[in-house]
């Protein structure tokens, strides 16, 4: 469950009418995490409260976004809320795996929240195994989306003219038979159990994602974070749009330090 707090003078509004919840799903690569990060630590987002729940990894440490010594010390867990009002965007910001089983029990008392608060509309940021995809999958952009029926109906004219691909079916029995398809997402996490429980609560839900392989996914963060600006122009669009993310303090130690030069 939402539990607010009070941080730098921010509250977290209880009605969160027409925002945008925007919020990753933990898949391959951490693209969708790491994207999160830059639209936080950019758009200087006020942590508003945390995610309670016995779902994810317990974990805690310093500040992700330190932008000063003063605030290099405060606390982060697993789930955090961050909230921009004049951007009517609020962020769940996921920074630990999920516990075994508890996909579902997540995904109930997500939607739950996001229907109680009145949340306008949901973001979800994925991605997929680059190396599962078929052969109509390989063609063109690695980026996909897909729509919930309840947002296709205001949104669906506007991915068109963005020349946005919706994520395609595939063959539910490969080789045996083409007719049955089903929407699969390999290496996506809680991507598609969200979607689908969306869909059946007629919640309004995008999901955004990328095909990519696990390693240095800092550059996919950064195509998946341009792709979500495309559509919600969180910052100006420029000839080059990643030069203007600012990269948060944590990531200096995404692949651990360096050899302390004392071991030479």
């Amino acid at each position: 469950m939402f539990v607010p707090c009070d941080r730098g003078g921010g509250s977290a509004p209880s009605d969160l009418k027409s925002f945008t919840l925007l919020m990753p799903a933990v898949s391959v690569g951490n693209v969708g995490q790491l994207a999160i990060d830059l639209v936080i630590s950019t758009l200087d987002m006020t942590k508003v409260g945390y995610f309670y729940t016995d779902c994810l990894v317990p974990m805690v440490g310093n500040n992700p976004y330190a932008t000063a010594e003063e605030n290099s010390t405060e606390l982060s867990i697993n789930a955090e809320v961050y909230s921009l009002p004049s951007k009517k965007l609020v962020v769940l910001q996921i920074r630990s795996p999920f516990i075994k089983n508890k996909y579902r029990p997540f995904c109930e008392i997500l939607l739950s929240w996001v229907k109680s608060s009145k949340c306008a509309r949901v973001v979800l940021l994925s991605s997929s195994h680059a190396y599962q995809r078929d052969d109509e999958q390989l063609l063109g952009t690695p980026l996909r989306y897909l729509l919930t029926p309840d947002l296709e109906k205001a949104v669906g004219g506007l991915m068109q003219e963005l020349n946005w691909k919706e994520m395609e079916k595939v063959a539910a029995y490969p080789g045996i038979s083409d007719t049955d398809k089903v929407l699969h997402i390999p290496g996506g996490g809680i991507t598609k159990l969200l979607f689908t429980e969306s869909c059946s609560k007629g919640i309004q839900m995008a999901v955004l994602l990328k095909f990519c392989s696990e390693g240095d996914n800092i550059p996919d963060a950064f195509v998946l974070v341009n792709y979500l600006n495309e559509w919600l122009q969180l910052i100006k669009s420029e000839v080059n749009p990643s030069s203007q993310w600012k990269i948060p303090s944590s990531w200096r130690l995404l692949f651990g330090n360096g050899l302390p030069p004392a071991l030479f």
